[in-house]
C-alpha cells in the first residue's frame, strides 16, 4: 500500500484526503530570527494559525481528510515539533519537506556542501528524520535562486535532490519553474522521471512570460498552480500578484484542453509569517472560498475537483520504489 510520510508518522496516500500540496506554517528568510522586531510567541504563531488549519480541516471534511503540504525546507523557519502539535491539535496531516526554497537561503554550512553531502542530507531527513524529531520528510524542496537564473548552487542541490528522490521515492517539489530547462536535464541525467516533479509557482503574476509551463507539462513534468489567491485585487497586493481571472484562465486552459494529471494546485499562503507580514486577507483556506466555487461556476464537475484536489496530490507524494539508483 502507497504511503506518504507525516510529521506524525507515515499514512497511507489514499487517506490524505483533500491535499493543499503548496503551503507554508511559518516562512521567513534566514536570519529573520534574529530581528526582535519580527518575533512571536509561541502564544502568538499558535493564535495565527490554529483557527486557519481547524478551517481547513472542517472544508475538508467530504473528501476525508484534510493534508497540508509545509514547503518551508531548511533555513527558512521549519520547525518540526511545532508542526506535530498543530497536527495533533487540529487533525490536519502535516507533509514537511526537506532541501531549499533556493540556493539564496542555504546558509553558508550548506552552501559550501558537496553533492554527495547534500543528497545524505536529504535523505537522512527522510529516511532517518529531522533533528531529533522522529518526524521524516514527506518532500524535497528545491529553487531557483533570485534573479530567475539558477546559479551553481541550485544546480548542485537540484541534482542531490534527485538522487535522494531516487534513493528514498519521494517528490520534489520546486519554488518558481522559471529557468527549468537545466532542473529538466540535471533530472534526465539522474534517471528522475519527470512526474516526480512539481514545477512550482508557474501561475505566478512575475513568471508570466518566463515559464514553459506547457513545454515543461509535455516532457512528463507537474505543473504547480499554487499562487491562487495572490490576487492582485488584494487591499495591498504582494508584487507576485496576479489578476484574478487571467490565473483562473491559465488553469481551465489545462482542464479544457485534458491536460488534468499535469496539474496540481495550492494557494502558497503562510500560515504565521517569519520576519515579515506576509499578505493580509490570504490563507489556505482560498482554495475553499474563493478557487472551489470558481471551479464549479466554469463547469469543472465534481469528479475533476477531486481529481486535482485528492487522486493526483495522492498518487505524487506517494513514496515509490525505484528498481535502480545511479549516479
Amino acid at each position: 500500500m502507497a504511503r506518504v510520510n507525516t510529521v506524525l508518522g507515515a499514512v497511507p496516500a489514499a487517506e490524505l484526503g483533500f491535499v493543499a500540496v503548496h503551503e507554508h506554517i511559518g516562512y521567513g528568510m534566514p536570519g529573520s530570527e534574529l530581528d526582535t522586531q519580527w518575533w512571536k510567541t509561541p502564544e502568538q504563531r499558535y493564535e495565527e494559525t490554529v483557527p486557519k488549519l481547524r478551517a481547513f480541516h472542517d472544508s475538508c471534511r467530504p473528501y476525508g481528510a484534510a493534508t497540508f503540504v509545509d514547503a518551508t525546507g531548511i533555513c527558512n523557519g521549519r520547525d518540526i515539533p511545532y508542526y506535530q502539535s498543530l497536527s495533533e491539535k487540529t487533525g490536519v496531516h502535516i507533509v514537511a519537506s526537506t532541501g531549499f526554497v533556493g540556493g539564496d537561503t542555504a546558509l553558508p554550512f550548506f552552501e559550501r556542501a558537496s553533492v554527495d553531502y547534500l543528497a545524505d542530507q536529504f535523505v537522512h531527513e527522510t529516511t532517518v528524520g529531522i533533528g531529533s524529531t522522529g518526524a521524516k520528510a514527506g518532500i524535497i524542496k528545491v529553487g531557483v535562486s533570485r534573479g530567475f537564473q539558477m546559479k551553481e548552487l541550485d544546480l548542485r542541490i537540484y541534482r542531490a535532490a534527485a538522487r535522494a528522490a531516487l534513493a528514498t521515492g519521494v517528490p520534489i517539489f520546486t519554488h518558481l519553474a522559471v529557468n527549468a530547462e537545466p532542473a529538466i536535464e540535471i533530472f534526465g541525467e539522474e534517471g528522475l522521471p519527470l512526474d516526480r516533479v512539481l514545477f512550482g509557482h508557474a501561475d505566478d503574476g512575475i513568471s508570466q512570460g518566463l515559464v514553459r509551463d506547457r513545454w515543461i507539462a509535455e516532457q512528463g513534468g507537474r505543473i504547480g498552480f499554487d499562487t491562487f489567491g495572490y490576487d492582485l485585487e488584494l487591499p495591498d497586493p504582494p508584487f507576485w500578484g496576479r489578476p484574478r481571472a487571467e490565473r483562473l484562465e491559465h488553469f481551465l486552459g489545462y482542464l479544457r484542453d485534458g491536460l488534468v494529471d499535469s496539474v496540481l494546485a495550492s494557494a502558497d499562503a503562510n500560515c504565521s509569517p517569519l520576519g515579515w507580514p506576509g499578505v493580509k486577507g490570504h490563507t489556505v483556506n482560498y482554495l475553499f472560498e474563493v478557487l472551489l466555487p470558481a471551479l464549479r461556476e466554469a463547469g469543472i464537475d465534481e469528479d475533476t475537483i477531486t481529481r486535482i484536489f485528492v487522486d493526483l496530490p495522492a498518487d505524487f507524494l506517494s513514496i515509490k520504489t525505484f528498481s535502480h539508483t545511479h549516479h
